[in-house]
């Protein structure tokens, strides 16, 4: 008989703080910039140089564990990890180890059978990030770009909970739009501000020990992430079988062949020499302080949920989504606050909005249309100054231009054909040049009128109302 295994995951996830400046230092964290262009000397840890602890840092930090349910270490302190590497100047990290920020929290996951499931979280501490080495792809050099160094990190550390990459893939998302909605980090995977190392082991199902776990670094996608899930998992499975052991070890993903290969046998936190970081003092979170960064939570997603389906009147479905990504909320509160039809937003978001995307794959965020421009689409369209074909065409304007639509109709010239009497003389020329299509319409083939109403959008250019184009159709052909 088989054996069966299961697979015991856990993860850490680092996300870069949407602060203006680094953790220690008042330099620039925008993304990209020449190399070495948002440097100084603490960030490029120069000999004499103090690090000074930016206080939004904590305060993204606390909120974020707020929010995942953690307990808030109201003293804790920074240490300092040691080891050698390129792009970390210092030759050693400022992190926390003993007493990280937050401790003990979860957050609930929906698992591919609809189930709820906790997945805990062991920790979340603060920490700088290090530098980027920039390979040349055609000599043996390696250049460091020191822009990253010194940038805020909070490491979030679950428990080994997940036992399937859906479960990964659904515990990520949940996090994304947690921190997202806190305004804590954008959470861009392809920028780096959202970064997934995957800690994964194999066991046989019904045993209670962990089997030898590795970790898997460069993953930055999520299909990424559970493609590394699947191939590992098989990797350790077929050296079990093969009665070889599992080596503790970090891996390298390399998406593009959809392989790992190892980088270095795996650390533990003996290796690092950790030591209390003698340059800061420690921190210490009043109660009026703590109570002030609860305060400034805002509404997030499941808060958001039940607002939706009770003051949009919006099926749970249609809340579901649109609370799903903080943007896309966002687009739709305001947007709402302008054209006061709820359910005519969600669905342009709903329906055309994430066609669009689908075809141009793109992520809410990467949405670069106003709520103004979709607002005034849906007031041409509820005062029928527009059909829904030519709306459609528009909106596409919109969503790839962002065009002003009230505009873009009147140079274009398309405005329904509303004059009845225009209409009426267009639709009888259309009646009295097929007169196949009237005989077989009144000899009961009722499908004969779609014919004389494509005719007709066609001689109007599509500009026509196609519930005025029935009707008139309907009276002459009955009449």
């Amino acid at each position: 008989m088989m054996k069966q295994y299961e697979t015991v995951i856990g993860l850490e996830v680092h996300v870069e703080l949407a602060t203006k400046t680094k953790i220690f230092c008042s330099c620039s964290t925008e993304f990209g910039g020449a190399p070495n262009s948002h440097t100084c000397p603490v960030c490029t840890g120069m000999p004499g140089s103090l690090p000074v602890l930016n206080k939004k840092v904590v305060e993204y930090a606390a909120a974020v564990g707020l929010a995942t349910n953690c307990t808030i270490t109201q003293n804790c302190k920074f240490d300092r990890k040691n080891y050698f590497y390129p792009d970390n100047p210092q030759n050693y990290q400022i992190s926390q180890l003993y007493l990280p920020i937050c401790r003990n929290g979860g957050i609930e996951i929906e698992t591919e059978d609809g189930a709820r499931k906790t997945i805990g979280i062991h920790e979340i501490h603060m920490e700088e990030d290090a530098g980027k080495l920039v390979h040349d792809e055609w000599g043996e050099n390696s250049l460091v770009d020191f822009n990253r160094s010194g940038v805020p990190l909070i490491e979030i550390v679950s428990e080994p909970d997940m036992r399937s990459a859906s479960e990964v893939i659904a515990y990520l998302e949940k996090l994304r739009m947690i921190i997202q909605y806190l305004g804590a980090s954008d959470c861009k995977l392809q920028e780096g501000s959202m970064r997934a190392d995957v800690n994964l082991s194999v066991r046989e199902v019904g045993a209670t020990e962990f089997g030898t776990r590795t970790e898997m670094k460069n993953l930055n996608s999520f299909k990424a992430i559970a493609r590394a899930i699947e191939s590992e998992r098989e990797r350790q499975i077929d050296l079990i079988e093969a009665g070889k052991e599992v080596v503790q070890e970090t891996r390298r993903w390399d998406d593009a062949k959809e392989y790992s290969y190892a980088m270095r046998s795996k650390e533990d936190a003996q290796d690092y020499r950790y030591f209390p970081e003698p340059d800061l003092v420690p921190i210490i979170i009043s109660d009026e302080w703590l109570d002030e960064i609860r305060a400034r939570q805002p509404e997030l997603q499941e808060e958001k949920l039940a607002r939706y389906m009770d003051e949009y009147k919006l099926p749970e479905y249609d809340a579901k989504i649109l609370t799903g990504n903080k943007h896309l909320a966002d687009l739709f509160e305001k947007t709402t606050e302008i054209c006061h039809v709820p359910k005519k937003v969600s669905n342009w978001l709903m329906g055309e909005t994430m066609r669009l995307m689908k075809d141009a794959d793109l992520e809410p965020e990467q949405l670069s249309f106003s709520p103004e421009n979709l607002a005034k689409l849906i007031g041409l369209t509820e005062e029928r100054a527009i059909n829904s074909s030519v709306a459609k065409e528009v909106f596409e304007h919109i969503f790839n231009e962002n065009i002003d639509p009230v505009q873009y109709v009147e140079e274009n010239g398309l405005r329904t054909v509303a004059d009845d009497g225009a209409l009426r003389a267009t639709i009888e020329e259309i009646v009295s040049n097929n007169p196949q299509s009237v005989e077989d319409y009144r000899a009961g083939k009722k499908k004969a009128i779609g014919f004389l109403v494509g005719q007709t959008m066609k001689a109007t250019q599509g500009k026509a109302d196609p519930g005025m184009v029935n009707q008139i159709l309907t009276e002459l052909l009955q009449g």
